[in-house]
């Protein structure tokens, strides 16, 4: 009997996923008004929520949405931040269904973790995770909401809120205008901070903050995570407070607030369509850049990040490529390069595909290309004005973003499950490089 790929089968996961959205929000129960929605913006919109990427194809989700409408993007984006994989071994677990080896099998790599042991414990603790940090932030919510919208509209903004902010979503139902009314609330945006922080350092890196209780006996992994975000963010408040200090002079809370949520949250509390060009090159590499393995954020990850740069400098002084007194191995380093060529190679071509359809500038084709590979929902307000064929190549853009690049070219090798799958060696030829 031929093995199926767990690349596959969590490929076609979040395939089946954004299917049933994009045809529930198609459905007029779910439009507040006839002909809201298109298919094409069905489909982006779904493949925006299960991507949690936050992007969206009209400017004004709570006049668009019906409650079921609303409801189905937000179970959507809970599902896809859980992982298809995840939710469903979770629900398996509660009905007391048994866990085969190919669904552990399906976890480990979902999670990328290097042995089967304890799967179904970590899926537990994920999902509990998860829900304890999303009722907290929802509880917070609502001090800011209760006084500004009657009690059921109330709860309602502020679960959402909480869903979203921590798989790093970015959808609101707050208007047009994402958070800007709030720029100046301190309660909303640390709250909604945190959750992006802690939904963008992944459940590994948390779990293992829990169980060791110190920095110097946390895995190399969490140290790189927890390192690299620190700097990042500390790099582009710095950069955003300083890059906009002629034009509009953002706040401390307003630099800090984007240099997060760049990572890759997609809320925002200014107006990203009058920000400078440093500070949209920075933000770009933010979101390229993105968060923790594991996590519910996107782009290339810090770790990745991390990696090349590790490999630059140690080339450029003639060392080894090492951290914390631990080689990194060439099969990470070849990974991270891979990845890296990878991403860059799908934001080109979903870049030329863009600018033959549409007139758009190159500055903001590369925003919105990024954006939506990294699966943040930050826009300079080009989506809106984009041809339902750009939309929809962006969408796919979201979803190679989400599952990630190495994933899908996985799904060709059908000696997925051979550890030595090189029958023939060959002689090495040296290429001439640089």
């Amino acid at each position: 009997m031929k093995k199926v790929s767990p690349y596959l089968i969590i490929v076609a996961s979040f395939l089946s996923l954004i299917l049933v959205g994009t045809i529930l929000l198609f459905l007029p129960i779910s439009q507040a008004s006839r002909g809201a929605l298109n298919f094409v913006d069905s489909f982006f919109l779904a493949t925006s929520a299960v991507t949690n990427t936050g992007l969206s194809p009209v400017a004004d989700l709570s006049v668009t949405l019906t409650l079921f409408g609303k409801i189905v993007l937000i179970v959507l984006v809970q599902i896809g931040g859980l992982s298809v994989v995840t939710f469903s071994v979770f629900i398996m677990y509660l009905i007391g269904v048994n866990i085969g080896i190919g669904d552990r099998v399906l976890i480990k790599e979902t999670f990328n973790q290097d042995n089967l042991s304890g799967m179904v414990k970590l899926v537990k603790r994920i999902v509990i995770y998860t829900f304890i940090m999303e009722f907290i932030a929802f509880v917070v919510n609502l001090f800011v909401f209760v006084g500004r919208y009657d009690v059921l509209k109330a709860v309602g903004i502020s679960a959402f809120h909480a869903i979203s902010s921590f798989n790093n979503a970015g959808f609101d139902l707050l208007g047009n205008k994402s958070l800007q009314a709030f720029n100046n609330d301190w309660l909303l945006n640390i709250n909604t901070m945190i959750m992006i922080m802690m939904g963008g350092l992944g459940f590994i890196v948390v779990n293992d903050i829990y169980e060791k209780r110190s920095l110097r006996k946390l895995s190399i992994h969490s140290k790189i995570v927890l390192k690299v975000n620190l700097v990042l963010w500390v790099f582009g408040m710095l950069i955003f407070k300083i890059s906009e200090h002629n034009g509009g002079s953002l706040s401390w809370l307003e630099a800090i607030f984007l240099s997060v949520t760049a990572r890759t949250a997609g809320f925002s509390t200014i107006n990203t369509a009058n920000i400078s060009a440093l500070t949209t090159l920075v933000l770009i590499i933010l979101m390229f850049i993105g968060g923790a393995p594991s996590s519910t954020a996107g782009g290339i990850k810090v770790t990745t990040f991390y990696t090349l740069v590790k490999g630059v400098s140690s080339f450029s002084t003639g060392r080894q490529v090492v951290t914390s007194k631990r080689l990194i191995d060439t099969a990470s380093r070849e990974k991270a390069s891979l990845l890296l060529t990878a991403a860059l190679l799908l934001i080109t071509f979903v870049m030329i595909v863009i600018l033959l359809i549409d007139n758009v500038t190159f500055e903001n084709v590369v925003f919105e290309s990024v954006a939506a590979f990294s699966n943040t929902g930050l826009t300079n307000g080009t989506l809106l004005t984009l041809h339902g064929g750009s939309r929809a190549i962006l969408a796919l853009l979201m979803f190679a973003g989400r599952v990630g690049p190495l994933t899908l070219l996985s799904i060709f090798n059908n000696k997925w499950y051979k550890k030595d799958f090189h029958n023939v060696e060959y002689i090495e030829e040296k290429v001439m490089i640089g």
